[in-house]
């Protein structure tokens, strides 16, 4: 039987990125849509931008897999697809067991619910029972050290606040390969050792982890492996 977990097969995004000015005025948006009828005749104002190109990749089970390159060189984008947050163009990714993203700051939470009812949200987007959740709150409160303001609406909250209440509601539910972004690069010291402590803890226990860092201790700290993307395309 196969311990891959994760199979990545020939996967490109595309994106369309559009060269036409914002119209801030019902004059402006006029003008703007009879300059784009005319260019029309001239050509296409959109423009192709591929953030990846053909990338095939299999992560093994137990696996933790650092993925590093420069900015734009389509690490978050495969972490988005790997977390389904968007689809690929073409190709086909095939996962084997619940993914657990923490992808970037604020994503799953609703910036108008309080830190006790986004961690009912987010566990539940993450495939968590209500039920699980509630066994597991007092656990996710204490880890996240946001207790004091669990009753405040996230958008009061700061960056690195939202980390904490996302990466405690991540850790703690059941997951077989956990996705996380640069984002705890947001955190403290302190927030981060823990962070790491809990990594050290799912691997060992057989959880598979993938992570996008510029953090060069952090990559000889963890990873198992170590994969660099450069424009979109897979270079090591």
């Amino acid at each position: 039987m196969s311990d891959t977990v994760i199979d990545i097969d020939h996967v490109s995004k595309r994106y369309s990125l559009s060269h036409q000015h914002r119209a801030d005025s019902l004059k402006a948006w006029l003008g703007s849509m009879a300059k784009r009828v005319t260019s029309m005749a001239e050509g296409p104002t959109d423009e192709e931008f591929w953030a990846l190109k053909d990338v095939s990749l299999q992560v093994r089970h137990g696996e933790c897999l650092a993925l590093i390159g420069k900015n734009g060189s389509g690490k978050s984008t495969l972490l988005k697809m790997l977390s389904r947050v968007v689809p690929p163009t073409c190709g086909q990714i095939r996962v084997c067991g619940r993914i657990a993203g923490l992808l970037e700051v604020g994503t799953g939470f609703h910036p108008e619910l309080t830190g006790r009812e986004n961690v009912f949200l987010n566990g539940a987007m993450l495939g968590c029972p209500g039920q699980e959740i509630r066994r597991r709150f007092d656990a996710i409160v204490d880890f996240s050290g946001v207790e004091r303001f669990l009753d405040t609406p996230v958008k009061h909250y700061s960056s690195g606040m939202y980390v904490r209440l996302a990466y405690a509601v991540a850790a703690h539910v059941d997951s077989d390969i956990q996705i996380i972004d640069e984002v705890l690069a947001v955190g403290d010291a302190e927030f981060q050792k823990k962070c790491i402590d809990n990594l050290r803890l799912q691997l060992a226990n057989g959880k598979t982890v993938i992570f996008v860092t510029h953090n060069e201790d952090l990559i000889t700290t963890l990873a198992t492996r170590i994969v660099e993307l450069s424009q979109g395309k897979l270079i090591s």
